[in-house]
């Protein structure tokens, strides 16, 4: 299947998005924020970081209509659209775009959350 299985440091991510909301760590040493969840920071390589709520909302980078995937779970959800976000705290972010049929990038996005799962949708007006 395609559900995560959280390990202890990843837990309090998956468990808030069970919730319906994502977040992010941020580095207390250099003040970056980053994605995906990970001990040290991808940027000065310290271990000091936080969890913090992000706002959930992103605009569109780039994705890809997948129309064949022969792995489960994904060969039943054909077509859908692989795309990678900028979240408005910084970090690029892969995920899946839902409910939009015409992507663009730049298009404001917001979090949504399948199955404890973040997804992003085109936001709200």
């Amino acid at each position: 299947m395609d559900l995560p299985e959280p390990d202890a440091f990843t837990r309090p991510y998956w468990e808030a998005a069970a919730e319906g909301r994502l977040l992010l760590r941020r580095c207390r040493s250099c003040g970056r924020a980053h994605h995906y969840p990970r001990e040290f920071c991808p940027h000065c390589w310290s271990e000091d970081g936080t969890w913090e709520q992000a706002t959930g909302r992103a605009t569109l980078y780039t994705w890809s209509v997948v129309h064949r995937n022969d792995l489960p779970p994904f060969g039943d959800r054909v077509p859908y659209v692989a795309a990678v976000v900028d979240l408005a705290e910084g970090p690029r972010m892969m995920t899946e775009l839902v409910d939009t049929s015409e992507p663009r990038a730049g298009l404001p996005l917001e979090a949504a959350f399948r199955r404890g799962v973040p997804v992003f949708r085109p936001a709200a007006s």
